[in-house]
């Protein structure tokens, strides 16, 4: 059981509302208090972190509630409890944290937010995991590579997506990395993957239709695009900067 015992009334307040959210089953003692039978983690503030002996004591910061009880999460479910985030590459990767079995935060954001919010939830968490599928190649090459101090798994993501019902549209990345999540893929420091001609294309193709002028970046930026460096609007940018300089030659298609 959690029982939170502090006199930090925005610790109290923070933590107490988060486990209410989560539905989570815990108690609250007064600091100074016997601790109930069958307590397995206590939350507390700095002042009374050393008062504790012999239980999980887990110091809250009041600012961040959240994190505070997945780590209680974590340590109440012992080893089965280690945070892995599985990653639904795309470009707008779907994104799944997990505290053992429990899902304890979801996020879909765009491929330019997706490292920093993985990161984020990674740093945040002890002895994370991250978990990427395989698809989208060239996606998923860029988290892999950008992703810094954690672990990263490279997974089979075949059979991830989940068929979806009347009412669930737009879940589908965020259950598919829920299912990623729980599997167990290799190990990997990098990956490079080099565009094929008709990723490059389709690169192209949403260039001209994003495009007020209905044209389409020539193929170095479209390599830029899918390295990573440029989204589709800087490479548009980058193209009509270099169009209206008589002095620099750009490639049309």
């Amino acid at each position: 059981m959690i029982v939170v015992a502090t006199s930090d009334f925005e610790v109290y307040h923070g933590v107490v509302n988060e486990l209410r959210d989560r539905g989570t089953e815990f108690t609250t003692v007064e600091p100074d208090a016997e601790l109930p039978d069958h307590t397995t983690v206590v939350v507390t503030d700095d002042d009374h972190a050393d008062e504790f002996a012999g239980v999980t004591t887990i110091v809250a910061d009041p600012d961040t509630p959240r994190r505070t009880v997945d780590q209680a999460l974590t340590a109440v479910r012992g080893d089965g409890g280690r945070t892995i985030i599985g990653v639904d590459p795309g470009r707008k990767p779907g994104i799944a944290v997990l505290a053992g079995e429990m899902i304890v935060a979801a996020f879909q954001v765009p491929l330019s937010e997706a490292v920093d919010v993985i990161q984020r939830e990674a740093n945040e968490a002890a002895n994370p995991l991250v978990r990427i599928g395989d698809g989208s190649r060239i996606q998923s090459a860029k988290l892999v590579n950008d992703l810094e101090d954690v672990q990263v798994e490279l997974v089979d993501e075949t059979g991830t997506s989940p068929y979806l019902g009347t009412g669930t549209r737009g879940m589908g990345d965020v259950l598919a990395a829920v299912n990623i999540a729980r599997l167990e893929g290799e190990v990997v420091d990098s990956r490079d993957i080099e565009p094929t001609a008709g990723e490059l294309q389709v690169i192209k193709d949403r260039s001209r239709e994003q495009s007020e002028e209905n044209r389409a970046i020539d193929e170095v930026l479209a390599r830029r695009v899918a390295a990573g460096e440029l989204t589709i609007d800087e490479a548009l940018s980058e193209h009509q900067r270099t169009d209206s300089d008589p002095d620099t030659d750009s490639e049309e298609t």
